[in-house]
């Protein structure tokens, strides 16, 4: 949850009337991002009237896939189903998805067929985005899915000792593997509120997803060199038979390969800056205080790290 204010007694209500007729047990687990309205205040209101209900409070925004990290690591029950607090991934799934679990699969995720209230500059950067992805990379991550999953507890113990500070959560889940389905459905459009996905995080998603997952953009700087280098080489032949225009060839190759070397160097830059991160050792994110628990905890030790 980030900001979610207009919408998030809506998304308890829902939930908690989509438990109520179930017959697993459950509990309900609220991962404040950071906000800066009255989300915290309607959820710590939700904890003292429904013990189901648990809230875990970061001290500051530390970003969506952290905040899922975060969340399954304060799991406890058999199975964890993770989705976003505006309702856009309806809870009439997940019925459909714990019949698969019965049937043995470790992973059922949610494969959307629609995507109500997305733009169309949304939905064709989502599919070009799932499709690169399955192409540079040697994992399956399936097309048109988010975060909307349900995993086996073995999956998630798995999970907690990947701390990666820049967590693609989808592409982890494929990467562990184990028995995987899908259920399809149409995304629902947002309760309230206006998404907190702006282009900015979207291309940082893409970001992590890449590199982590795949060396082609370093093996592109490769590819680019050798295809530049072979175009210096035949303009300079051709300049020399031709005499003619080889100054403005020069100065063009020149600004051309220039471009590269930065390109190059900015891709190097993302791989060597995410070493530098992890060399860090800091916490993944820190909890100021979580509600609801049997036992309180105020942040995540940097040990904790290594079990997430």
């Amino acid at each position: 949850m980030y900001n979610e204010e207009p919408g998030i007694q809506k998304t308890i209500d829902v939930l908690l009337n989509y438990c109520q007729n179930r017959p697993e047990d459950y509990e309900l687990i609220f991962v404040n991002d950071g906000s800066t309205d009255k989300t915290e205040k309607i959820i710590k209101e939700a904890v003292v009237e429904r013990p189901e209900i648990k809230l875990v409070n970061f001290s500051r925004n530390f970003g969506h896939q952290l905040a899922i990290s975060a969340g399954i690591h304060y799991t406890s029950g058999d199975a964890v189903v993770v989705m976003d607090a505006d309702l856009q991934d309806p809870p009439s799934i997940i019925p459909s998805m714990i019949s698969k679990w019965h049937h043995g699969y470790d992973v059922v995720y949610g494969q959307r067929l629609h995507r109500e209230g997305e733009t169309f500059f949304k939905k064709a950067t989502a599919g070009a985005f799932y499709r690169l992805l399955g192409d540079v990379t040697s994992i399956n991550i399936p097309l048109d899915t988010g975060d909307f999953r349900l995993m086996d507890r073995r999956v998630v113990d798995v999970l907690k000792r990947m701390p990666e500070t820049d967590p693609f959560v989808r592409g982890m889940v494929s990467w562990v593997g184990f028995k995987q389905a899908a259920v399809r459905y149409d995304r629902q459009e947002r309760i309230a509120g206006e998404t907190k996905y702006p282009l900015s995080k979207m291309l940082k998603l893409a970001t992590d997803g890449l590199v982590s997952f795949s060396m082609v953009p370093l093996k592109l700087a490769q590819w680019l060199g050798s295809v530049l280098l072979i175009g210096a080489f035949v303009s300079f032949i051709y300049g020399i038979i031709t005499g003619f225009g080889l100054g403005v060839e020069i100065m063009c190759l020149t600004t051309l390969i220039g471009g590269f070397v930065l390109l190059a160097i900015g891709i190097l830059g993302n791989y060597i800056g995410r070493i530098f991160v992890q060399s860090r050792a800091r916490p993944l994110y820190v909890v100021s205080e979580t509600e609801g628990f049997a036992k309180q905890s105020s942040t995540i030790k940097l040990e904790d790290r290594q079990r997430m």
